[in-house]
């Protein structure tokens, strides 16, 4: 898989190292109120996650608003997808799954809605991997991709509590200036390319951190909700996330 900063090996570790895959995706699930916006104004009929495993936004969106979703992944785990299908009262027949590399496969057909959500940092060449996302898009078709801001205090945590998690990520692309540059580049028309949240932390293996640092991550976490509280905005400092929303030409 050309420019990616993972492999197949560490997905497998990463994902059979959790225990707490299985939920039931809730109706205000992160990025809820952006999707069901794009659905209804776009009238979205199809959509596909691209890097999705284990596919919370492919059963979100078939789940509350009756969308033909499919889940394309580099790595599915069977046993973890049908647990986590089971416990939102789906089954593996309630959506399409396409186990594939992005760097190979050849869509067969197109979708009204293409997105992702923590795929596009993990590839050094940021221009490249969103063209790919393209290939998949009808022309009008919306494309949604989100992506941390470890730019921000949280990437601070993560670089000091999580140096090997943060060196998986591509932190150059990780600008919205950019992005929309990128996006423009492709011919979209770009609807958002900003900060998302006003402020949050968070550590992927929090469980094996001392009480010391869980303790000192909860004071930082709760700093930043205070202040953010007083001046409520959004920015490249505090901001977890850095959402991107276009419509292809």
């Amino acid at each position: 898989m050309s420019n990616l900063l993972t492999d197949r090996s560490f997905w497998t570790r990463y994902w059979e190292s959790k225990s707490d895959l299985a939920f039931q995706v809730p109706r205000d699930y992160l990025f809820h109120q952006q999707l069901e916006d794009i659905v209804r104004r776009e009238n979205i009929q199809a959509a596909i996650e691209l890097g999705g495993f284990p596919g919370y936004y492919t059963i979100f969106l078939k789940k509350y608003f009756g969308v033909e979703s499919t889940l394309f992944d580099y790595f599915v785990h069977p046993e973890i997808l049908h647990s986590v299908l089971d416990k939102n009262g789906l089954s593996e027949k309630d959506i399409s799954i396409i186990e594939s590399d992005l760097f190979e496969y050849e869509p067969e057909k197109q979708y009204d809605l293409v997105l992702s959500c923590g795929l596009i940092e993990h590839f050094e060449d940021t221009r490249d991997i969103i063209a790919r996302h393209l290939r998949f898009l009808k022309p009008g078709g919306t494309l949604f991709i989100t992506l941390p801001n470890f730019r921000s205090v949280n990437g601070w945590v993560q670089k000091t509590f999580d140096k090997e998690n943060y060196l998986k990520h591509n932190i150059n692309c990780m600008d919205p200036v950019l992005l929309e540059g990128i996006l423009k580049d492709l011919n979209l028309e770009v609807r958002k390319a900003g900060y998302w949240g006003r402020y949050s932390v968070w550590l992927e293996n929090k469980k094996e951190k001392s009480a010391l640092v869980k303790a000192f991550i909860k004071t930082i976490w709760l700093a930043g909700k205070i202040a953010t509280k007083i001046i409520p905005v959004e920015s490249g400092s505090l901001s977890p996330y850095i959402v991107l929303e276009a419509k292809k030409k």
